[in-house]
C-alpha cells in the first residue's frame, strides 16, 4: 500500500484515532517540573551532608556507589516496564503520575533529616533518600522522553516541542542551580526543597495529564525481556552514546557539587555568593546557544557533539587545582527551616 503523501500528522491527533493532538507547550513545560527538583539535589545534596552535617566523606562515598550502581540500572528497566503497561490511560502517562509524589517527598525528606540523627543513622537516611529521589527521576524521565516521539510525530511539531522543552529547561537551571545557594542562605534547604518539589509535583502532573497518548500504540506487541536484553548488548551504537553520556553526566554532576566547596573553602566566601558563580555560567552558556545553532546548521549534529565533548574534557583537565582548603568549620547550616547568617 502506498504511503500518504503530505506531512505526517502527530499521533494521538491523527485521523480516526478520536484524540485530540497534545499541546507542545502543556508537553514542554514538564521539563522544567523534571529539572527543579534534581537540579537543586545535584547541586547541593554533596555540600549539604558533607559540610552542614558533618557526614564522613568515606560513608558518603560508600552510600554514593550505592546509589551509582542502582541508577545505571533504573532507566533500561523503567524503559522496559514502561513499554510493556497496557492501561486506559496509556503506557507513559501513569508511570510518571505515580512517581512525582514519591520525587517530592523524596527531594524534601532528602533534606529535611530529623536532628537527632546522626553517625550511621544519618548515613541510612542519606542513602534511602538520595536513592528514592534518583530513582523516581530516572522513572519520570525515561517516560517523559519516550513520549516526545510517540506524541509528535510531524517534525516541526517534534522541533517546537523539543525546542520549548530546552526552554523550559533552561528557565529551570536558573532558578534551582545559579539561585538555588542564594535561595537557601535566605529561607533554608527545608524551605526551598518544599517549594521546589511542589512546584515539580504540580508541574509535572499538569504536563502529564495532557499528553494524549495514541490508543494504537496499547496494540503493538509487548516487549520480551531476552529478547530486549540481547539487542541492547548487541547494539555497538547504544554503548557508545551510552558511555559517552555516562562520562559527561559524571563530569558535570561533579563541576555542580564542586562549585559550593570552591566558594566556601577556596574562596572563603559564603555560600551565597555561589550563585554569581554559577549564573555567570548558565548566562555565558544562553549567549553561546547562538553559535551552537550556527555551527550545526553548518557542520551537523554530530560533528559539533563531538567539538562540544571535546571542548568540555580539555576545560576540565586544564582547570587549574583549587589552592588548600582553609581549615573553616561547619556550621550547622538548615537542618531547619532558615540558615543562620
Amino acid at each position: 500500500m502506498a504511503r500518504p503523501s503530505g506531512p505526517v500528522p502527530d499521533g494521538a491527533g491523527a485521523p480516526g484515532t478520536g484524540v485530540r493532538a497534545t499541546s507542545p507547550a502543556r508537553y514542554a513545560v514538564g521539563m522544567f517540573g523534571t529539572s527543579i527538583p534534581i537540579n537543586m539535589f545535584n547541586t547541593l545534596g554533596t555540600y549539604f551532608y558533607v559540610v552542614a552535617l558533618g557526614m564522613d566523606g568515606r560513608a558518603f562515598a560508600a552510600a554514593m556507589g550505592i546509589y551509582a550502581a542502582i541508577d545505571a540500572l533504573d532507566n533500561p528497566v523503567y524503559g522496559f516496564l514502561s513499554d510493556r503497561t497496557r492501561t486506559r490511560f496509556g503506557r507513559r502517562k501513569p508511570w510518571m503520575v505515580l512517581a512525582t509524589p514519591a520525587l517530592a517527598i523524596g527531594l524534601i525528606c532528602f533534606f529535611w533529616p530529623p536532628d537527632a540523627l546522626t553517625g550511621t543513622a544519618l548515613v541510612v537516611w542519606f542513602a534511602v533518600f538520595t536513592i528514592i529521589t534518583g530513582t523516581t527521576d530516572s522513572m519520570i524521565n525515561a517516560n517523559y522522553g519516550a513520549l516526545l516521539p510517540e506524541l509528535f510525530r510531524n517534525e516541526k511539531r517534534r522541533a517546537l516541542a523539543n525546542g520549548m522543552r530546552q526552554g523550559f529547561q533552561l528557565l529551570a537551571m536558573i532558578i534551582s542551580v545559579a539561585a538555588s545557594p542564594m535561595l537557601v542562605d535566605a529561607f533554608g534547604y527545608v524551605s526551598v526543597a518544599v517549594v521546589f518539589g511542589g512546584v515539580a509535583a504540580v508541574v509535572i502532573t499538569f504536563s502529564a495529564l495532557g499528553a494524549r497518548e495514541d490508543p494504537a500504540a496499547l496494540g503493538t506487541d509487548r516487549p520480551r525481556i531476552v529478547a530486549s536484553i540481547k539487542a541492547m548488548a548487541s547494539n555497538g551504537k547504544f554503548w557508545l552514546i551510552a558511555l559517552t553520556s555516562g562520562a559527561y553526566s559524571s563530569g558535570m554532576a561533579l563541576v555542580l557539587a564542586a562549585v559550593s566547596f570552591f566558594v566556601t573553602f577556596t574562596l572563603d566566601l559564603d555560600l551565597a555568593y555561589a550563585t554569581y558563580l554559577l549564573a555567570a555560567v548558565i548566562g555565558s552558556s544562553v549567549l553561546c546557544l547562538a553559535l551552537w545553532t550556527l555551527l550545526v546548521r553548518r557542520f551537523g549534529p554530530e560533528l559539533v557533539w563531538r567539538i562540544a565533548l571535546l571542548t568540555l574534557a580539555l576545560a576540565l583537565l586544564t582547570c587549574p587545582g583549587p589552592n588548600p582548603w582553609p581549615r573553616r568549620s561547619p556550621t550547622g547550616w538548615a537542618s531547619g527551616w532558615a540558615t543562620p547568617g
